[in-house]
């Protein structure tokens, strides 16, 4: 059986090149409107096979890869949502030697693996690259949610896996402060 550390699983993440696969199979390398409604979740196996996926895809190809670890994760998903504009972006998180991490592969800006005293310092980080990267503090502050996550279906939609994030646990950002 192989067993992998936070290093290798980020070195086996550079074979995965950001973008998504249609119900066609076909590849796209940017965000459109067409993800809405033809982007399917893949499976590890499908992402390991396509080399491309979006936060979501990858973040289920590290989760697989970390079951080759006895380190333990979690799984959040930072939504916005405002005027039907959806944003988001899902994270894996790992614990180790009592500190926390924020492991991340497809925001290139952020690409790898960054430290933290507390979850909540954590998750207050990835809200602020969040916002600065993505929403360029342009938001509405109620608009901006987060979910701690448990492992969606494979092939569903964007939409579906929204609404899979919507009932997981969710973060209230004034408590984390």
């Amino acid at each position: 059986m192989t067993v992998y550390d936070e290093l290798k699983i980020m070195e086996l993440m550079d074979s995965i090149e950001y973008g998504w696969i249609d119900k066609n199979g076909q590849k796209y390398n940017a965000i459109d409107d067409k993800l809405e409604e033809n982007y399917i979740l893949q499976s590890p196996d499908e992402t390991m096979k396509s080399e491309i996926g979006i936060c979501t895809d990858q973040v289920e190809l590290e989760r697989y890869y970390f079951n080759f670890t006895d380190l333990k994760t979690k799984t959040y998903c930072l939504m916005y949502i405002n005027k039907n504009k959806y944003l988001m972006h899902s994270f894996l998180v790992f614990e180790k030697d009592n500190k926390y991490y924020w492991f991340e592969h497809s925001l290139s800006k952020f690409k790898g693996i960054h430290e933290y005293d507390s979850i909540n310092k954590l998750l207050l980080d990835v809200k602020d690259k969040f916002i600065k990267l993505v929403l360029e503090d342009n938001y509405v502050d109620k608009a901006l949610m987060l979910h701690e996550y448990t492992k969606p279906n494979y092939h569903i939609t964007i939409q579906e896996f929204y609404n899979h994030c919507d009932y997981g646990k969710f973060i209230d950002f004034t408590e984390l402060n």
